[in-house]
């Protein structure tokens, strides 16, 4: 298994791949419309391929978090072929892109799945309980991460697109060693 990072090239099979993993009604979900507009990051955006074929994918969205914009990371989708789950494709995109997003300075990851699947890489309903979502979703699916302590730390209010310019980590403060 190789992760390589998404290239121009690897969006229609993307998109044919989450057509199978989601259905075609996906993007009237409320994270789909956080995304509208917005360019994934490309640093983070991941695909596994095997002979040629694509198993998995993975990318992360700009987003920011209530007045005062606080800027954070939005995991999704992760997709792996119906034929290929159970084979830990998912698994090491996500360890890979998070390592990599704490790498680039990110200290926030949202994502709406499920806990008993995330909670493996950190992620909990416990960190969200300030922030809320822009349209309907399931509340305890609505999991947060912190790259480096506190990252969260005071932070409230609801999920918003990124502009362009606000696509950018949120360096860990020089105090906090925490990996």
């Amino acid at each position: 298994m190789q992760i390589t990072p998404e290239s121009p090239d690897d969006a229609q099979d993307i998109e044919a791949l989450l057509d199978l993993a989601f259905g075609t009604e996906r993007s009237g979900k409320t994270v789909y419309r956080l995304r509208e507009g917005v360019a994934p990051i490309p640093e983070l955006c991941t695909v596994i391929r095997e002979d040629g074929t694509l198993k998995g994918s993975l990318r992360f969205w700009p987003v920011v978090i209530g007045d005062a914009r606080v800027p954070a990371l939005l995991l999704g989708p992760v997709a792996v072929a119906p034929a290929d789950r159970g084979k830990g494709y998912a698994r090491e995109l996500i360890w890979s892109g998070l390592e990599r997003a704490r790498q680039l300075g990110y200290g926030i990851v949202l994502l709406v799945g499920d806990e008993p699947y995330y909670v493996k890489f950190g992620f909990t309903r416990a960190l969200t309980m300030a922030l809320s979502l822009p349209g309907p979703v399931d509340l305890n699916r609505f999991l947060g991460l912190e790259l480096y302590s506190k990252a969260l730390w005071g932070v409230s209010g609801t999920l918003q697109r990124a502009n362009p310019d606000e696509a950018q980590p949120l360096h860990r403060p020089a105090c906090d060693s925490a990996a």
